[in-house]
């Protein structure tokens, strides 16, 4: 018998991953049925409201329906858990990437190519973002837009990070590589941003390490990325120089996270 909260985890997820579909453009997975097993409320009344919104959908026209979908989908992840609302409100518009995988080796940059290369998925069914795991770019680039090193490449591109500073360049992921008109140090919700960021690191724990791509840690374990800014910061490549569809990727910041059951992937893209 299934444990009644393994029932909420389990229906959460395949929620999650059905309205991902429909916004792909597929419609291949089952619904979740609240069943009785799930709890009266917390994660199987969420359930029931997603589906009876979902079931509310018109199919046609086709685009709104999509963009109604996908509208459900982000309300829905955002109330799931405080960790996927940060996520959300800090990292969904500008061009980024995060994921998180479990640590399966006791060298982690395998598992960070892991999730890079979309093989496995979020140990606790929570959000990545990801827009690029259905472009067809990665037939002949599977990471993409990574193109990482190998793992015994990653000492010579990564550097350790202080907790502090980690928040730092986590918060200026929020930020545009271009033209940038509000970098986090001038914000009125500067603070804000801080604490969002600082959420989502909350969930590796006290005993997380830190690692990071930008050059500015060679020398110091905790670099003011809040100051420099994103248009401030340098790193070592992870991304690929290919130009695919008119879109040439020139810069990137990433945060890694490593405890000793996961790794969480932060990264920022410059593109134009």
């Amino acid at each position: 018998m299934i444990p009644v909260a393994d029932a909420d985890r389990l229906a959460l997820n395949l929620l999650d991953a059905r309205l991902e579909a429909l916004v792909d453009g597929a419609d291949l997975l089952p619904l979740p049925a609240p069943s009785a097993r799930l709890t009266p409320d917390g994660a199987g009344e969420l359930v029931r409201w997603v589906l009876d919104r979902l079931h509310g959908m018109s199919r046609e026209p086709a685009d709104v329906f999509g963009m109604q979908v996908r509208g459900l989908l982000t309300e829905f992840r955002s109330l799931r858990c405080p960790w996927n609302a940060a996520v959300l409100r800090l990292l969904d518009d500008p061009y980024t990437f995060v994921a998180t995988g479990p640590r399966r080796h006791r060298d982690w940059a395998y598992d960070v190519l892991a999730v890079m290369h979309r093989r496995v998925r979020d140990p606790r069914g929570w959000i990545r973002l990801d827009a690029d795991r259905v472009n067809d770019a990665r037939w002949g680039l599977p990471a993409y837009p990574f193109e990482p090193p190998s793992a015994a490449e990653f000492p010579a591109r990564l550097y350790p990070l202080e907790a502090d500073a980690a928040v730092g360049a986590l918060a200026v992921m929020s930020e545009e590589w271009q033209s940038e008109p509000r970098p986090v140090r001038s914000r009125p919700d500067r603070d804000a941003v801080l604490a969002h960021a600082r959420i989502l690191l909350d969930r590796y724990g006290p005993t997380a390490r830190y690692w990071t791509n930008a050059t500015a840690a060679a020398t110091d374990r905790a670099p003011d990325f809040v100051r420099a800014g994103l248009q401030g910061t340098r790193s070592h490549t992870f991304v690929t120089s290919a130009y695919v569809k008119g879109l040439d990727l020139f810069e990137d910041l990433g945060l890694i996270a490593v405890t000793d059951e996961e790794v969480g992937v932060f990264w920022s893209f410059g593109a134009y």
